[in-house]
């Protein structure tokens, strides 16, 4: 057996991402400190698996889109119990959200965060 415990990306201030994530999910900061290449981390989920917001010690430039780069991230999908109130939160977060999707096996929509990162939220309820 195998499960996804965590993934890392690097944002522009992950204090804010932490923040967004709380927002949406509930979720609480469970490590935060100095990271690899002089950088600064945190995790931010619960206590199985997380999302972990790398900056770097100096500002990086934004890429083209993610879907056009060999091993760029397209999407992180999440999974939620109630889809209308996760995207109410993303509308008073100041996101858009777009492709709302109702098929087999659930209903979805996706939002891009303040860094432009992709996130699909998928109810299978």
């Amino acid at each position: 057996m195998a499960r996804l415990e965590h993934v890392n990306i690097t944002v522009s201030n992950p204090q804010r991402s932490a923040a967004l994530m709380d927002t949406l999910f509930g979720w609480k900061i469970r490590w935060e400190g100095a990271s690899i290449h002089g950088g600064y981390t945190i995790h931010v989920g619960d206590a199985d698996d997380y999302l972990a917001f790398y900056t770097p010690p100096k500002t990086t430039e934004a890429t083209a889109v993610s879907y056009d780069i060999r091993g760029g991230l397209n999407h992180v999908a999440m999974v939620v119990d109630d889809l209308d109130v996760v995207e109410a939160r993303v509308l008073a977060a100041g996101l858009k959200t777009s492709n709302h999707g109702d098929y087999e096996p659930g209903r979805r929509f996706y939002f891009h965060d303040h860094d432009n990162i992709e996130f699909e939220i998928v109810s299978y309820a």
